[in-house]
C-alpha cells in the first residue's frame, strides 16, 4: 500500500509535468528524438533498382540467386532513466531536495516519451545498483518510475557512476536515449570524477554513448557553489560522513571555495564536451523547464544542420 502522502506527491508531479508536456513540451521530443534509423526486416530476392550495398552475400551464396537485406523505418525509441540516489541527492539550501527535483525530471521526460509510444526503463544507482525497471509502456509504467524515484530507501551512500553506465549496457541490446542524472559528486578514494588524470569515467562515458544517446543531467545548489559569512560553520560530506570545521567569516577561506567550485564545474563541462555527451545543467534555485527547453532547441537546431 503507498502511503497516502507519497500517492499525493506522485499525484502531483504527475499534473505539473503533464501539464508541462502538453504546454510546453509538445514538439520538442518528438522532433528531437526519433526513431534509431533503419531496422533489419526481411531478406527477399533481388530485384531490379534495389540497391546493390544491400546484397545479403550470405544468403546470395548459399541459394545461388542474389537477394537484399530489407529494412523499415524504426519509429518506437527506448528512454533510460538513471538516477543518482546517493546521499548526496537528498541535499538542498532552497526550493526542493535533489532528488525531488531528480523525479520531477525524470517524470518529465518519461511523460514525453510515452506520448511518444516509447518504452521507459529505470536504473536506480549509489555505488551499487539499487533498482532496475526494465523499459516498458504506459502510463502506469511512468508513475512508478516516478514513486520509484520519490520512495526507493537506498541501502547505500556513495556514488559509482561507472558501474551504472557499465549495467547500462549490460540490460540494454539496442540503441537508448539515456539520460544521467546526477549531482556528479563521487568519493576521492573511489574516482574523482573531474581528475584530468583520471580516465576511467571518461572511457565509461565513452563507451556508453557510443553504444546510446547518453545526456548527462546535472544536479546542482547553490550552496554548492558558495558560502555565506556566517561564522564557523561545520560541513559533512553526506556521503562518507567526514566533516569540516570551516570558518566562512574568513573571505579568503569563501573564494577558494568558490574558485574550487568553479574550477570542478569547468573540469566537468570539458569532459562532457571530450566524450561527445550532451549535458544539462539544472539548479535547486531556478525552473528546470528553461534548461530543458534550451537542450531541446539546441538539439533541434544541431539535426537541422
Amino acid at each position: 500500500m503507498i502511503p497516502k502522502d507519497l500517492f499525493k506527491k506522485v499525484r502531483r508531479i504527475q499534473i505539473t509535468t503533464n501539464r508541462m508536456v502538453n504546454d510546453v513540451f509538445a514538439g520538442q521530443y518528438h522532433s528531437v528524438f526519433k526513431g534509431s534509423g533503419m531496422e533489419f526486416d526481411e531478406v527477399r530476392e533481388y530485384q531490379i533498382g534495389d540497391d546493390i550495398r544491400t546484397i545479403d552475400w550470405n544468403v546470395t551464396a548459399r541459394t545461388g540467386k542474389a537477394h537484399v537485406k530489407k529494412y523499415v523505418e524504426e519509429r518506437e525509441m527506448t528512454v533510460m532513466l538513471l538516477v543518482d540516489a546517493s546521499a548526496s541527492a537528498f541535499f538542498s539550501t532552497v526550493n526542493q531536495l535533489k532528488s525531488k527535483l531528480a523525479a520531477e525530471i525524470a517524470a518529465l521526460l518519461a511523460f514525453s516519451a510515452i506520448r511518444n509510444n516509447d518504452r521507459v526503463g529505470l536504473i536506480i544507482f549509489t555505488d551499487k545498483i539499487e533498482k532496475f525497471l526494465p523499459p516498458r509502456k504506459g502510463v502506469q509504467n511512468v508513475l512508478r518510475v516516478i514513486r520509484e524515484v520519490l520512495y526507493y530507501k537506498p541501502e547505500n551512500h556513495a556514488t559509482d557512476i561507472i558501474q551504472a553506465l557499465e549495467y547500462l549496457n549490460k540490460v540494454t541490446s539496442r540503441r537508448t536515449v539515456s539520460f544521467l542524472i546526477s549531482d556528479f559528486f563521487e568519493e576521492d578514494e573511489a574516482v574523482d570524477a573531474f581528475n584530468p588524470v583520471t580516465e576511467k569515467l571518461k572511457k565509461a562515458l565513452t563507451i556508453a554513448n557510443k553504444k546510446h544517446d547518453l545526456i548527462a543531467v546535472t544536479l546542482n545548489d547553490p550552496r554548492e557553489f558558495s558560502l555565506v559569512d556566517c561564522g564557523l560553520m561545520c560541513l559533512e560530506d553526506a556521503e562518507t560522513g567526514r566533516t569540516l570545521l570551516v570558518d566562512t567569516s574568513d573571505q579568503i577561506t569563501r573564494e577558494q571555495y568558490h574558485q574550487h567550485a568553479r574550477s570542478r564545474m569547468k573540469q566537468r563541462t570539458r569532459l562532457f564536451r571530450s566524450v561527445g555527451v550532451d549535458h544539462i545543467d539544472i539548479h535547486t534555485d531556478k525552473p528546470y523547464a528553461n534548461e530543458m527547453i534550451k537542450f531541446f532547441l539546441m538539439r533541434r537546431r544541431r539535426k537541422a544542420i
